[in-house]
């Protein structure tokens, strides 16, 4: 969980961005430099190879975007993609219990053997936490160091594409305010504190589909093996 985010680190990490993505990230070379200085000496969550995962995908690559707010705060946990684990992780987060709760009752498909979200990212869907990393010594302190601005610009992106926004609890909800009507699915967010408010039965799977297919896209295959 150890980064030393160097600044030979940080030119590795922007190598691994897909081309379409570069231009993006240009733009806010103040911001990284602020993040690399933040967390150069930090114990920080997901490994760095893993921090900009999302953008090693082509942006038309994407047909939908689940938004998360930051990486799960337990070690070994985040693999890069919002809400899922790597895939040797057992004891799953209450969130993605109920994730995959509602993913039976919505798709119908068999109950994931992993928390792993791979295939997901592999079949069109961006799993986006709007802050990339997380200090795992003080949880909260990268939710303002940067960040956000760079994931705000990445939706905004997204949302000119055509992408469908899943968009889970208040802070998911304001961060996708650049898509319109017809391409955002709105409903609680699936923490046990707020799942029985409004997650659970909001098919937010098959209605994205529902919402691809009626723009003249191809739907997402939402199968986890």
């Amino acid at each position: 969980m150890r980064l030393l985010f160097t600044k030979k680190a940080l030119g590795s990490l922007l190598a691994q961005i897909d081309k379409s993505w570069q231009p993006l990230f240009a733009g806010y070379d103040l911001e990284l430099a602020k993040i690399k200085a933040v967390i150069s000496a930090q114990r920080i969550t997901p490994d760095y190879q893993n921090i900009l995962r999302v953008f090693t995908f082509p942006i038309n690559h994407y047909r939908a975007v689940i938004v998360g707010q930051d990486p799960y705060p337990t070690p070994g946990y985040a693999n890069g993609l919002a809400f899922s684990v790597s895939p040797e992780i057992t004891k799953l987060p209450a969130s993605l219990k109920n994730i995959f709760t509602e993913y039976v009752s919505d798709t119908g498909f068999n109950s994931p053997t992993s928390g792993d979200l791979s295939s997901w990212a592999n079949n069109g869907v961006a799993l986006l936490n709007t802050s990339l990393t997380l200090n795992l010594d003080n949880k909260t302190e990268h939710l303002n160091i940067g960040w956000q601005r760079i994931t705000a610009a990445a939706l905004a992106v997204l949302a000119h594409n055509g992408s469908v926004a899943i968009l889970w609890g208040s802070h998911a909800q304001k961060m996708g305010s650049e898509f319109p009507t017809s391409h955002k699915i709105e409903s609680a967010h699936p923490s046990p504190l707020s799942a029985y408010r409004g997650f659970f039965g909001s098919k937010p799977f098959t209605n994205c589909n529902q919402m691809l297919i009626s723009s003249g896209q191809v739907p997402i295959d939402w199968r986890l093996p």
